[in-house]
This record gives structure tokens, sequence and C-alpha cells, in this order.
């Protein structure tokens, strides 16, 4: 130790001070591990189709492990690539109505892959202002220049493209908002990004599984998957029930990715049991095309319940139920008495929501029985903060 340390402290002090701000702004993270088993009813993870457990998935995850081993062993393109991914990258493509999918480690280095392999310092990104911080570090690491246009607005996205005519640009949207779960408005934008060549990035992530025909996703939905111009990205952790993520669209774009992608050329390969899980749940919902439905279903009664009881909730578009708190403070103090009754619900506040509006977010499992539902709802009705 230096005689001076205690004067001239140590390289991180300045830590202490962002604590003590984050303290000060009731904006403290904290690790909460889950227990393997709980008695608590589950409405705050995301898993839309209540896969993650089913034995068909966690069996062909155990059978990919035993097989392939516990690691993919290295990036993609040395040894990190199984026929697992190969065979799973096939259906998600032929199942999203696509020509090609490429696999990734997770959802995030899918959208960092597409925004920054498919711009340039040059191009233009017009991004939503709703977008996932995924998107929105995908957009930073571009270095293109972007504009980032009001939410859900096709209209701001023409205007936006016409003030960039003949350059070159893609505009790059959630489909689903995790947040509040509405829509992007993808046929409008489709067709601003057409009238100006444009491509079109759509992140499926909350989509697929839950909409479309089947659950085959938001694209899909609108006729648009496996256009020319068009390039979604998509979690496999979420309907799926595993871990990782992927790129869809035209070969040639595919084929640019391999070569061009950072995040796929130096990151090590989804680990087999990853990409057998999720090849397992993607089989899952081609044989039970109801789940998607299900999952919608128990959306809708959820919003309706909670709106006939007085609360503020956002109608949800896909599986995602917003309910509106009137303070951080309010929203956290809800989140924990739910907690205390058994209830898991999410809590976003700012600055994680850019409208700065604290809300509960509420998972609509397709596996949810109506039963659960009402005690979900009793639960949050009965801890709900008063509003003066």
């Amino acid at each position: 130790m230096h005689r001076d340390e205690d004067t001239r402290g140590t390289a991180f002090d300045w830590t202490d001070t962002e604590a003590r701000h984050r303290e000060r702004a009731g904006l403290v993270r904290t690790l909460r591990p889950r227990a393997a088993v709980s008695d608590l009813l589950d409405l705050a993870s995301n898993d839309y189709l209540g896969l993650t457990r089913r034995p068909e998935i966690t069996e062909a995850a155990a059978e990919a492990a035993r097989h392939w081993g516990a690691g993919a062993t290295g990036s993609r393109l040395v040894t990190g690539t199984t026929r697992l991914h190969t065979r799973l990258e096939h259906e998600l493509a032929e199942f999203c109505g696509f020509e090609a999918a490429l696999v990734f480690s997770s959802g995030y280095t899918a959208n960092l892959a597409a925004l920054t392999a498919l711009s340039s310092r040059d191009s233009l990104i017009v991004s939503d202002a709703g977008n996932h911080a995924s998107i929105v570090d995908g957009c930073r690491l571009a270095r293109a220049e972007t504009a980032v246009v009001p939410h859900a607005d096709a209209e701001a996205v023409r205007k936006t493209l016409r003030a960039h005519e003949g350059r070159r640009a893609l505009a790059v949207t959630d489909s689903v908002f995790s947040v509040d779960g509405d829509k992007a408005p993808l046929t409008e934008i489709a067709d601003a990004c057409r009238a100006h060549g444009a491509a079109l990035v759509v992140d499926d992530a909350h989509g697929l599984g839950v909409l479309g025909a089947g659950g085959r996703g938001a694209l899909a939905e609108a006729g648009l998957a496996g256009d020319a111009d068009i390039v979604a990205t998509l979690t496999l952790s979420k309907s799926l029930g595993s871990q990782g993520g992927a790129v869809l669209g035209p070969a040639r774009v595919i084929e640019h990715l391999v070569n061009a992608a950072r995040t796929f050329i130096f990151d090590t390969g989804l680990a087999p049991a990853a990409a057998g899980a999720a090849l397992a749940g993607l089989r899952l919902i081609d044989r039970e095309p109801g789940l998607a439905e299900r999952a919608r279903t128990v959306a809708t009664t959820l919003h309706r319940l909670l709106t006939e009881a007085g609360l503020t909730a956002v109608r949800p578009d896909a599986a995602v139920v917003s309910v509106r708190a009137p303070a951080p403070e309010a929203a956290l103090r809800w989140a924990a008495d739910c907690r205390e009754l058994g209830l898991a619900v999410g809590c976003f506040r700012p600055p994680s929501v850019p409208d700065g509006i604290s809300r509960l977010r509420l998972t609509a499992r397709a596996d949810l029985t109506d039963a659960q539902i009402d005690r979900a709802v009793e639960t949050i009705v009965r801890t709900a903060p008063a509003v003066h």
C-alpha cells in the first residue's frame, strides 16, 4: 500500500459517486437469483409459450450437450458450427418464410450484426424512438448517421428518407415494442422504405411464436416475410424457450453477414444445447399452432380484467401487457407487494422507458390457466397504489 493512498484515492472512486446518484434516484439494480423450482406465479419472464420447461425442450438440450459437448468450442467459422446449427437455420428460415437464416449467440449480437454489416459511415439509419437497447447500440456501432423518428410513425420515416433521397439507407424497428407491447405499422414503414429504395430491418423478438399464422411472426402476419428488401432479427430466448438469436433474409444478405458481421466472425458460436433446445421449440410450435393464439388470448384477457378493475393498461398487440404506475417508487413498491403475495411481475421505470412513464410489465404466457389469470389480476388490483 502506498503511503499517500488515503489522500490520493484509487482509480475507481468515481463509481462510489455514481452509486450514490443511482441510490438517490431510486435506480439501483440488483441481481436476484431465482430458484430452480418456485411457488411464484411468473408473469415477469419472456417465456411466452411456456416452453422453457417442456420435457421436449429440456431433453433436446441435454441430448445435444451429450452428443456435441457443453460448448461450441470456437467461432462459427472455425469449430463452432454443428449440424444442429445448420438444421436450425434451415428450419427457422422455412418456418418464418425467408430464404436464409444465420444463428448468433444472442438476439443482441444478431441486431449488432445486422445494423453494422448492412450500413456504413456514408449511409443513413432511420430508427424508431422506442427501439430496444440492442438496436440503439447497433446504430452507434455502425457509425452511420442515425435519425431517430417518433415512435411508430411511418410518415416520419417517409419524410426522413425523402430528405436524404439517393442516399443508401435502412429503417429499423421492433415489430412489437417490449415496453408497452404495441406493434409497429410494418406495412406502412415498408411502403415508405420502398418509395425511397431503402432496406427495412425488423426485430421480431416479441413477435415470433405469438403473431402470424401459427406464430410465424409479425412479418409473416404483415405479408412481408421473404421480401427481397426485408431483414428480420430474432431471439431464441423468448417463444422458443432457449437461448440465442438469428438474422433472416435474402441469401445474399446472409452470405454478406457471414463475411462482414463482427459479432458473427469473432464470437464463440451458440452452445449446442441451446441450438438443440431452440430447434425442438421451433418444431413444437409448428406442431401446436394454437399456442400463439392462446398467448394472445391470455394477453387480451389480462388487459380486459385489469381495465375493468379501473387500472390503466395498454391494449396489447401481442403477449406483453403494460399497466401504468403513478411514479417510479410506486411501481417498485407495487412489484414488491405482488411478489410478497406470490406473483412475479416486471417493473419498468425511467431511464429504461423512453417516455418517462413507470409501469408493470406482464407476460401473457400461453400455459397460464384461467384460474392463474384470475389470481394474477386479483393480486395486481389488490396491491395497486392509490392515485391522488
